[in-house]
């Protein structure tokens, strides 16, 4: 499986009619939507399509046609990161009719290639899923943990000071965890 790790554009032009195409992780699709109808308010449509885990490792997948002709738009965009094996991503594009129908099939073929074309210039990268683990040191050790973090590269780190020393909790792959904790 892959996914992005920062957002990527496109633009597709199919019989005058212009795709903009948003690539983003899925952690900042919420509400996108709603800001690209905002930015875009002669645009007709705002189709998206999103892949992402659950927290029991199930695939969930979603997509709208948003007023386009039903399983002419979300459909074949969700189809494209199917085949490409993309996960805990969104796809959602602009669409400014041009003047000229495309009729369901054109359509449906238009949006897949929207799709294609942010694929192509988007830097996709291995899913790797994360973890969290938590662990106990004293204060003295504080230093050494961050350097033994640091050399693992596991950057997700979160640090509680008590008063019987310190609680952390690091998200990483399951790799870079078991790494850290050879290390250490």
């Amino acid at each position: 499986m892959q996914t992005v790790e920062q957002s990527f554009e496109s633009q597709t032009e199919v019989n005058r009619s212009k795709f903009l195409t948003y690539l983003v992780p899925y952690t900042r699709f919420d509400g996108l939507q709603e800001k690209l109808k905002s930015q875009h308010p002669k645009a007709n449509h705002v189709v998206y399509a999103v892949r992402y885990l659950n927290e029991y490792d199930q695939i969930v997948e979603n997509s709208s046609d948003d007023g386009e002709p039903k399983g002419c738009a979300g459909v074949p965009v969700l189809n494209v990161l199917r085949g490409e094996e993309m996960i805990e991503c969104a796809v959602l594009i602009v669409r400014y009719f041009g003047g000229i129908k495309l009729g369901t099939g054109g359509m449906a073929r238009a949006y897949a290639q929207a799709t294609k074309d942010v694929l192509a210039v988007a830097d996709v990268v291995p899913y790797v899923k994360e973890v969290k683990y938590t662990f106990k040191t004293d204060y003295s050790s504080v230093d050494k943990v961050m350097y033994a973090l640091k050399q693992c590269d596991i950057t997700a780190i979160e640090r509680e000071f008590g008063l019987d020393g310190v609680s952390w909790t690091i998200m990483a792959g399951k790799e870079k965890i078991e790494a850290f904790i050879n290390r250490s």
